[in-house]
C-alpha cells in the first residue's frame, strides 16, 4: 500500500450545529493530522484511514465560544486532547462510497459512516498527482458525552444535538 499526505492548505475540517434552533454555527479544526494508505486512490474500498483532530485548535470565529467549547462543559480538552477517527470498513455507493469507522471524543468511540464523494484527481504544475474527496457525517453529540446545554426563554435550547461532520481533503502521493 502506498502512503498519501493530506494538503493541508487545501484541506479543511469541519462541523455545524443548530444554534438557538435558527441558525447555525460553522467551525473546523485547524490542527489535525490523517493517515490515508491506499494502493489507488480511484478505488478507496481496500484504503485505511485515520485522523486525530487536535481539539485545542477549534476555531469558529468566537474566542469565547471557542474557549467555552475547550471546557469541561464540552470538550475538556485537557483531559481529552484529541478526537480520533479510524476506518473499519469502506464500501463503494455508485461513484461514491461509505467510510464506516470508529470515532472516539473524549473517550467514547461509536460506529460512524461517513458518505464520500470523490471528487477527482489532477496533476499539479510540479507534476504530482492530487486526489480531492469530500466527506460528511452526522453525529449526536450527546451520545459523546457533550450534554451542555441552555434553555431559552422562547422554548427550545441554546445549542442543537445533531453535529454535521465535513470533511475537504486534497491528497498527495508520500514523497
Amino acid at each position: 500500500m502506498s502512503k498519501w499526505i493530506v494538503d493541508q492548505s487545501h484541506s479543511a475540517i469541519g462541523f455545524e450545529i443548530k444554534h438557538m434552533m435558527v441558525s447555525k454555527v460553522k467551525g473546523q479544526f485547524d490542527s489535525y493530522t490523517a493517515e490515508v494508505e491506499a494502493e489507488d486512490l480511484t478505488d478507496l474500498t481496500n484504503a485505511n484511514i485515520a485522523f486525530k483532530f487536535d481539539v485545542s485548535s477549534i476555531n469558529t470565529r468566537n474566542e469565547d465560544r471557542d474557549n467555552h467549547l475547550k471546557s469541561g462543559d464540552f470538550f475538556e480538552v485537557e483531559k481529552y486532547p484529541t478526537i480520533d477517527f479510524k476506518s473499519t470498513s469502506i464500501t463503494k455507493d455508485g461513484d461514491d462510497y461509505k467510510v464506516a469507522g470508529d470515532l472516539t471524543i473524549k473517550n467514547v468511540t461509536k460506529d460512524i459512516t461517513f458518505d464520500v464523494e470523490f471528487g477527482g484527481k489532477a496533476t499539479n504544475p510540479w507534476g504530482v498527482e492530487v486526489y480531492g474527496f469530500e466527506a460528511e457525517a452526522k453525529i449526536n453529540r450527546e451520545e459523546f458525552g457533550l450534554t451542555w446545554n441552555a434553555a431559552l426563554e422562547t422554548g427550545g435550547v441554546l445549542v442543537g444535538k445533531d453535529i454535521k461532520i465535513k470533511v475537504e481533503l486534497e491528497l498527495n502521493p508520500e514523497a
